[in-house]
């Protein structure tokens, strides 16, 4: 798995190579300005972006020089006897990580083969990812990311589905170091031809239903929209199931919590209250855990603000908070590695 910097920002090469050969866009209209005024802001986004970054790999590249001088210092002032003791402890240190992580490893792999057999059946679905712009499918890589890593650090994990495998979005995830050793199933198939011998089972997670989840049942499988509409899909999910004629739910927030203007939850936060309802089967836990305090309360001026500058800064704030919690999980094996409208 990616360190949390490389969870972000390990995609930007592929990104732009990406848009290099795409080549220039069919539309050949200008740019209104309330368009120019959102690319502005996008290219300071990404400028003041790629100059964290050098900033952060220049300070790890000082911390690391430090740290050397301070052992060569160290050893440089002990004698014989204590070099070696010296030499030998960090061996030991250094023995006694690796056969953690080596614990660690074998733990998750045994934990995500049994959650094939008996977890609860979790899919993301990616038919609409034609719709989406190639910085959102970027988005979206990141948040699949994610799910992964989160899924494999869960003690009650799922078994996770990536079904419409196609196009653009394999692409991207294929090109993720170790992607082919994920635990996770791997569908260039839709949902309804994966699991067509259990269409009754099928319930499609979102805003629009009129049916509340109580419970997860072990015998269903819940689809999660693969789609990062920025608004500009309401409803689409919700129309989809009603054609294929599967079950619908929308989790229940609004039992336990009231929501910001906003009503958009990402892919990877869905999927995470999923997770934490598997091992805590506490509703308001899981919400509370997983959703932004920014979506659960905001101030009064931002209810004002026009939503597309609100849902551009969320996705911002979205990464930065992927990126917070994949450190907090990126202890996982380095070899295996916005949004659906799922609240009420």
């Amino acid at each position: 798995m990616q360190t949390a910097e490389a969870a972000e920002n390990g995609e930007d090469a592929v990104g732009d190579q990406r848009n290099e050969d795409a080549g220039p866009s069919p539309c050949s209209q200008p740019l209104s300005k309330n368009a120019q005024k959102k690319l502005l802001k996008q290219q300071r986004f990404e400028a003041k972006k790629a100059e964290k970054k050098a900033a952060m790999k220049e300070h790890k590249k000082r911390e690391g020089e430090r740290k050397r001088k301070e052992w060569d210092q160290m050893l440089e002032g002990a004698t014989k006897e204590e070099r070696e003791r010296l030499i030998e402890s960090r061996k030991g240190l250094r023995k006694e990580r690796m056969e953690k992580r080596s614990e660690e490893r074998e733990n998750k792999i045994q934990r995500l083969t049994e959650a094939k057999h008996h977890g609860q059946n979790i899919v993301v679905d990616f038919e609409f990812s034609h719709l989406m712009t190639s910085s959102e499918i970027h988005s979206l890589v990141q948040q699949i990311m994610y799910c992964y890593a989160i899924n494999g650090k869960s003690t009650s994990p799922g078994h996770l589905w990536l079904t419409s495998l196609r196009g653009e979005m394999e692409i991207q995830l294929r090109r993720l170091p170790g992607f082919d050793k994920w635990l996770i199933e791997k569908e260039d198939r839709s949902y309804i031809e994966a699991f067509q011998d259990r269409k009754e089972r099928l319930v499609y997670l979102t805003a629009d239903s009129e049916n509340t989840l109580d419970e997860l049942d072990p015998m269903n499988i819940y689809i999660v929209g693969g789609l990062v509409d920025r608004n500009r899909w309401k409803g689409i999910t919700m129309k989809k199931a009603k054609e294929q004629g599967i079950q619908t739910a929308k989790l229940p927030i609004g039992n336990y919590l009231k929501m910001s203007s906003s009503q958009v939850l990402t892919v990877n936060q869905v999927i995470e209250i999923l997770l934490k309802f598997l091992e805590t089967k506490d509703w308001k836990t899981s919400f509370f855990q997983v959703i932004p305090q920014r979506k659960i309360c905001e101030s009064a001026s931002e209810e004002h603000r026009g939503d597309s500058e609100r849902e551009e800064n969320e996705e911002k704030d979205d990464q930065i908070e992927r990126r917070r919690k994949l450190m907090e999980v990126e202890s996982l094996p380095r070899d295996e590695s916005v949004g659906t409208d799922l609240n009420s």
